[in-house]
């Protein structure tokens, strides 16, 4: 191996497998949801939608599941793994 490269002269190629990589799709979200993860983003010095791509890619890893339960005109929202309940969100007013 040489000890020294000279990088200089290589021509800047794109990677190849990028679109293989993430899949550009549109989501409606709530206002408040959206406030929430740009102020942490923000705090965290990163881009809000790889901050939201990084807890959904938790979840998935995590095989977390919700749970539903319909209770008059309020919805109970439990978000469940493999060890159990791991969040419980505050009922939603329908």
């Amino acid at each position: 191996m040489k000890e020294h490269y000279d990088f200089g002269k290589m021509k800047g190629e794109k990677n190849p497998y990028i679109r293989a990589l993430k899949q550009p799709i549109t989501m409606r979200l709530d206002k408040a949801t959206v406030a929430y993860f740009k102020a942490l983003a923000g705090e965290l010095g990163m881009p809000y939608q790889n901050l939201i791509n990084l807890y959904l890619r938790e979840c998935a890893l995590n095989r977390k599941k919700l749970q539903l339960k319909w209770s008059g005109s309020d919805l109970e929202i439990r978000v469940y793994q493999k060890r159990g309940i791991r969040d419980l969100y505050h009922p939603y007013k329908i």
